[in-house]
């Protein structure tokens, strides 16, 4: 007989009266939890906080010397980057037929914009604004991972970022709080379903708590420094909605916030997530987190280190290996009481039963399911779609769409490079079963109606291939361009101190357009780059990220009008480096720059204050007008509302989505309020010469900030709202509120 949950007989019983209901985060529902804690050792409970790496060589996953024998001892109960239905199994027969009380492991993976079936990187994905489909994403990406054996994501990134110098910009939702809530709850939901003990979903993990998109900088793992009112107005919100969604597990991020490292502050790892929002899942560090506040220079060695870390509320040890080595002795002596041990093992025990694992340690390792679940058409076409809606137009002056059958020349090393597409962070995705970009242009149009020649590389000042590209040029109708930055030059540990496009690139554009060819530029980046020089070479200029697996189809289908492009962006595009950070929500100076005559007014003498492409902004291959907005009401009050409609009529010749924007400003608060933010969005298909009129409600709630006596209220006064195109083109109205 198996060695198992099965010893334990009455546990089975306890089981059976179990409802593994969808988002209840204590162990009162689960007593296999208590009873596990009751007969648990000190050294077992401690193997519950404990998470370590599995590897991947050429020949398949490994697991490094040593970590089978804990596991078999109960000494590690959580495993990351291990995935396959077959190999996952292997290490969880260990867990519970081998080790003493036969706990199942807790197996995790970065499943950030997809498992096999990439879709376009998360910032990519959230330039589509498109909250369905981003859910959809999530729940496709948890049905293909949870197949491989998965259980847990380290997603979503609710990580608010003004600043595109830091590389992982480009795994999260971009600048704004409101549009980064909605899509941090989408993607929580999407993974966890209804019903955690659904085998075909994956435990959320809302990372990396708090504001690790802040900085100094622009450079990974750096200071974060800001008040408290910022934090809690601009970045903490995503946060809370992912958590609001029923998020099980929260990662500290690296950063400290307040002189204190975020793996060990106690202000928002029990004060705000715990105390304020009510959180009862567990929370885990970050990769070696717990060991890395040695070098922040906050703690005395590994052991305090250790005591800091889970006293503040980090339960679990991601590859330190501290909790590992001096948790029990910390709890012998006392420095962190069995209370607080117990507590930390009970939520970790609490997240294994609402999965299920007590119940069937195997119901994720269906071999079966992980050949049926995996790349589907449905998966496919849905991340097809995905990188079409994601993609923005950035400029077009009618040489886009192309026309079927057209002499074309496609030129850039990216062109050819499917592996590119998949960005970073791009979880089990396989390069070698997608279709390039150039392969994809090729099939639509013919191979030989298309020219390709390399021209130069993503990096380094390699002319040599300039002559056969501009030959190429000559010879087609019109260029196609695809150009930026490779794929690992975004992401963690991938700061630019300068975001210009790399390499000679913006030469080879330059000299390709002055010779008079219709010239597009297909741009992949996963951050915001400085394209000055790049929108004045081309005639069309049109921001893909990275697209993921279907990249090579989706962006044929949006250069030749198969696809209308419809992405806005989420994030600000500075038309130099020095206006970073920028972000369409700052707030007035005492001197605002109105007088572009003036000098002591809030400005730059070289470049003007506003960006090259504002945030919201992106063009269609149709027109939008917008009228004038209606109100329902000059004023309201706490129990009422107000609705603000506009008209919005397509006034060009193809079907097209427009995506209305809202705005509000609040014009005199006990604090200083942005000059705008957005408030409300809704996405509208058109027809050619169709009309809609849009509406959007006004609540007490809509107008709450934090104020000056950090209470979370509406103020009494004078508001803006403006609703239209982006964050930059906007008709607008006026109201009152008043308590």
């Amino acid at each position: 007989m198996k060695k198992s949950f099965l010893i334990f007989p009455l546990l089975m019983i306890f089981l059976s009266s179990c409802n593994s209901g969808k988002s209840a985060q204590n162990s009162e529902r689960y007593p296999i939890v208590d009873s596990l804690l009751k007969v648990m050792t000190l050294e077992e409970k401690v193997g519950q906080l404990v998470l370590f790496t599995s590897d991947w060589s050429v020949t398949g996953p490994t697991m490094r010397e040593g970590y089978e024998k804990d596991i078999r001892e109960g000494k590690c109960g959580n495993i990351f980057n291990a995935y396959t239905a077959e190999y996952t199994r292997k290490l969880q027969e260990m867990a519970v037929n081998e080790s003493r009380l036969g706990i199942p492991l807790l197996f995790g993976y970065d499943v950030i914009h997809g498992f096999r079936t990439i879709f376009p990187i998360n910032l990519g994905m959230a330039a589509s604004w498109n909250i369905d489909a981003i859910e959809e994403s999530a729940r496709i990406a948890a049905h293909e991972a949870a197949a491989a054996g998965l259980h847990w994501t380290f997603s979503p990134m609710c990580d608010i970022c003004v600043d595109p110098r830091w590389g992982r910009i480009s795994e999260g939702a971009g600048e704004d709080p409101y549009l980064g809530s909605l899509i941090s709850a989408a993607m929580t939901k999407g993974y966890q379903g209804e019903d955690l003990s659904d085998p075909f979903t994956l435990a959320a993990c809302v990372k990396h708590f708090a504001a690790y998109g802040a900085p100094h900088g622009g450079r990974d793992y750096n200071t974060v420094d800001m008040s408290e009112r910022w934090l809690r107005e601009f970045y903490l919100p995503p946060y809370k909605a992912a958590i609001d969604a029923g998020a099980v597990t929260v990662m500290a991020s690296f950063n400290e916030y307040d002189g204190t490292p975020a793996t060990a502050n106690h202000f928002l790892l029990t004060e705000v997530l715990r105390d304020e929002w009510g959180f009862e899942g567990f929370v885990v560090s970050d990769y070696t987190g717990i060991k890395e506040m040695i070098a922040h220079g906050s703690v005395d060695g590994p052991e305090d280190a250790t005591v800091k870390a889970i006293n503040a509320g980090n339960d679990m040890d991601m590859q330190s290996a501290f909790n590992y080595e001096y948790l029990v002795g910390a709890v012998k002596k006392g420095l962190v009481s069995k209370k607080t041990l117990n507590e930390a093992v009970r939520k970790v025990l609490t997240v294994k039963a609402q999965l299920g694992l007590f119940e069937d340690p195997f119901r994720y390792c269906s071999e079966e399911r992980q050949a049926t679940e995996t790349m589907t058409e449905y998966n496919l076409e849905a991340a097809r779609k995905m990188a079409e809606e994601s993609a923005v137009l950035l400029k077009n002056d009618g040489v886009l769409p192309i026309a079927k059958g057209s002499k074309v020349a496609v030129i850039g090393e990216l062109a050819v490079r499917a592996d590119d597409m998949l960005g970073t962070w791009r979880g089990a995705g396989e390069s070698d079963k997608m279709e390039s970009i150039l392969d994809a242009i090729k099939e639509y149009n013919g191979a030989s109606n298309v020219i390709y020649a390399k021209g130069c590389g993503t990096e380094g000042q390699d002319r040599s291939g300039f002559a056969a590209a501009i030959v190429a040029a000559l010879r087609a109708e019109k260029v196609i361009m695809v150009i930026g930055e490779n794929c690992h030059s975004t992401g963690e540990a991938a700061c630019r101190a300068y975001i210009d496009v790399p390499g000679v690139q913006t030469e080879l554009l330059e000299k390709i357009a002055a010779l008079g060819k219709p010239v597009a530029v297909v741009l992949m980046s996963g951050r915001p780059l400085v394209l000055e020089r790049e929108s004045a070479a081309a005639n069309a200029l049109m921001e893909v990220w990275y697209p993921g697996t279907m990249g090579g189809k989706a962006v044929t289908n949006l250069l030749f009008g198969e696809a209308n492009p419809s992405g806005r962006l989420p994030v600000t595009f500075p038309r130099a480096l020095g206006q970073v950070p920028i972000y369409y929500y700052a707030k007035n100076t005492g001197r605002p720059f109105v007088n572009p005559t003036a000098k002591y007014e809030s400005r730059y003498l070289d470049v003007p204050n506003e960006p090259l492409y504002a945030f919201g902004e992106g063009l269609s291959y149709t027109t939008f007008e917008y009228g004038d907005i209606s109100l329902s009401a000059e004023e309201f009050g706490p129990k009422g509302e107000l609705v603000a409609s506009i008209t919005v009529t397509n006034t060009g010749k193809r079907d097209g989505i427009e995506t209305v924007q809202m705005y509000i400003r609040d014009l005199v608060g006990s604090v200083t309020r942005p000059v705008k933010q957005l408030k409300g969005f809704e996405r509208v298909n058109l027809q050619a010469g169709e009309s809609k009129t849009v509406s959007f409600t006004i609540t007490p709630e809509t107008l709450s900030f934090w104020r000056k006596d950090m209470s979370f209220r509406p103020e009494s006064g004078k508001f803006d709202i403006f609703i239209g195109h982006a964050s930059n083109d906007v008709k607008s109205a006026k109201f009152a509120y008043n308590e």
